[in-house]
């Protein structure tokens, strides 16, 4: 048994996780995603068997007389099925159950996103950072310097890793951080200069990076549905490396959750300097809602729709209750946007987005630590 295996009455075994003490994901573990999501959600492993809010098995159920959206899905009160993908999905009173053979990190993500809204969490796309104990939040869309400017914050005091893509934002103000995976490419080798020695899986040169992640988009949809063949794709395309923060980041200081400081998004434009221009909590909270959405796999933003269309989860519900709880965290903090000329390189970009950050955030976080943050080293 591993460490994030456990094994139920029934004899089957499973992996299990624990999201900040608020959802329980149990994937079965001899699911042919189960490889996938254990790398995914390593940061959530636990021995311990949690509670069935997200079940992931391979076996889909019956769904007698479900009506039909032309070929794109089936549906029922209380599950959808989605053919081409091979993916069910089937919503109890406490439960979520995602049902299907392939990679289904795509059909998690919404679900996750849902489940967690349901217990007073809101999911968000950002790269988040604690400064003297408290979280900042930064939202952005990928390809804005994210991984960079993590890269360089962490060799600064004060500062701690939180997460580099996907955290969540409780409704009393906490962030609650996502250790996942780092994806690190060509561009980032001056930063992460460690991460490129020895003998390691080939990248394409920085020239090509643009032009295979496109061709990877194109057929994404496509490689998700053999899930032993999209893990191969992942760990071994020549765009990226998959790397574990404590890996990428190992003198970097480790922190689980804090309470909410400041967000501030982080964006590209056509002009010609880096500026900092305040905005409101309400705008905050339309452009975190926007980003997540935008930013998830195109089959994540197809399950979304597919909940609303069925009435499974009416859009207006699901987005009305996470902004609520955004706005809640959000409220009475600064909230700014953080715009970087277009033209700049990921290092460029990522060393104004840092000085920014060094001389504006000591003035937002009190010296003193907030009691409550709770840090792994």
């Amino acid at each position: 048994m591993t460490l994030e295996s456990a094994r139920s009455d029934d004899g089957q075994s499973w992996l299990n996780f624990d999201v900040h003490g608020l959802a329980g994901i149990r994937v079965q573990s001899d699911a042919p995603t189960a490889r996938q999501l254990r790398t995914m959600l390593a940061c959530f492993a636990t021995p311990r068997h949690v509670p069935d809010d997200i079940v992931v098995t391979r076996s889909h159920e019956p769904m007698p007389e479900a009506a039909w959206v032309e070929r794109e899905f089936a549906y029922t009160e209380q599950a959808l099925l989605f053919p081409e993908n091979r993916v069910q999905l089937v919503k109890g009173p406490e439960t979520w159950k995602i049902h299907g053979p392939g990679e289904l990190l795509t059909t998690l993500v919404p679900i996750l996103d849902r489940c967690m809204t349901e217990r007073g969490a809101a999911m968000v796309h950002a790269a988040t950072i604690s400064f003297r104990g408290h979280g900042i939040a930064l939202p952005a869309a990928g390809g804005t310097g994210k991984t960079s400017t993590m890269g360089k914050l962490m060799k600064l005091s004060e500062f701690g890793f939180m997460g580099d893509d996907w955290a969540f934002v409780s409704g009393d103000g906490t962030m609650l951080g996502f250790e996942k995976p780092m994806f690190i490419k060509p561009h980032h080798r001056p930063i992460y200069p460690h991460l490129f020695s020895g003998a390691r899986k080939p990248l394409v040169p920085k020239a090509l990076a643009r032009p295979v992640g496109r061709l990877t988009t194109i057929v994404h949809p496509t490689i998700i549905r053999y899930p032993h063949l999209a893990d191969v794709v992942r760990r071994w395309s020549p765009e990226h490396r998959m790397v574990a923060p404590r890996r990428a980041l190992p003198d970097a200081t480790f922190t689980r959750a804090a309470p909410l400081a400041a967000a501030i998004y982080v964006e590209r434009y056509d002009g010609a300097v880096t500026r900092l221009v305040e905005r409101s909590q309400a705008w905050m909270v339309d452009r975190m809602i926007g980003n997540f959405h935008i930013e998830m796999a195109s089959f994540s933003q197809h399950v979304v729709a597919a909940m609303g269309a069925s009435n499974l989860v009416p859009e207006p519900r699901h987005f009305s209750e996470k902004a609520a709880l955004l706005a809640d965290a959000l409220k009475e903090l600064p909230c700014m946007v953080l715009q970087v000329p277009r033209v700049y390189g990921a290092d460029t970009a990522s060393d104004d987005i840092v000085a920014v950050l060094t001389e504006l955030l000591p003035s937002l976080v009190p010296t003193e630590a907030p009691r409550h943050k709770e840090v792994l080293q």
